[in-house]
């Protein structure tokens, strides 16, 4: 019994890897889409989002077989609780980068408003935190995990600033309006992924150290997405 315990976690562990990762080139080639304004890449990503639903549910469903069948304690615990945390968020972080897909046709009419609005760079910023928080998720490497919450409270900031200048737009030019509106949602779709992205940094403190971060003021005036 012991011994198919093991098995259950290292499976467990393998696919919430797995999860990381595949989140981690959805989110990629997202970006790498919304920065060339390839509607075509877009709908590719869209037609691929039930890679990420299905590996959720088989995760999902591994958890609540280790917990119907043994009595997990102390670190197994820590792992399985983790795990269920962390396999949702990172569905979330996939929906998310599904949402921008299908806004990226949108921007077909003005397709230079991306660079100009600095929006490709944002997108890279958003992308590089999800490899790095990925990074912290196959590794357990704990020292790195203040960087995530200092490059999310990043992209809060540039988010906040690119919509300000949009609804000022918006004001002005009434024949902005359905482009804007579909940037407004891609850079509100940005801050919630690095929200996201802080709380599985969250997560894998909780997984290696056993400690609680959120609320705890350990990354004063940097508040994860709920």
């Amino acid at each position: 019994m012991e011994r198919h315990f093991e098995l259950e976690l290292e499976k467990l562990n393998k696919r919430i890897t797995r999860m990381g990762n595949l989140v981690a080139m959805q989110i990629h080639e997202t970006m790498d889409a919304l920065i060339r304004v390839d509607s075509e890449s877009a709908e590719v990503i869209i037609e691929r989002d039930n890679q990420v639903d299905e590996l959720d549910v088989k995760i999902d469903k591994l958890c609540q077989r280790i917990f119907a069948l043994t009595q997990p304690v102390a670190t197994d615990l820590r792992l399985i609780m983790a795990s269920l945390k962390m396999n949702n968020d990172l569905e979330r972080m996939g929906d998310h980068a599904v949402g921008i897909a299908k806004k990226i046709e949108g921007l077909s009419e003005f397709p230079g408003i991306v660079k100009e609005l600095m929006i490709d760079e944002l997108a890279l910023l958003t992308e590089q935190t999800v490899k790095d928080v990925v990074n912290i998720l196959n590794t357990r490497d704990t020292v790195l995990v203040k960087d995530i919450f200092e490059d999310a409270a990043c992209i809060k900031e540039r988010v906040h600033s690119v919509t300000a200048k949009i609804l000022e737009e918006m004001t002005k030019k009434t024949d902005v309006i359905v482009v804007a509106t579909n940037l407004l949602i891609i850079l509100n779709l940005m801050e919630r992924i690095a929200g996201y992205s802080m709380n599985i940094a969250e997560s894998i403190i909780f997984l290696v150290e056993g400690k609680m971060v959120k609320h705890s003021g350990l990354y004063k005036d940097i508040t994860p997405e709920s």
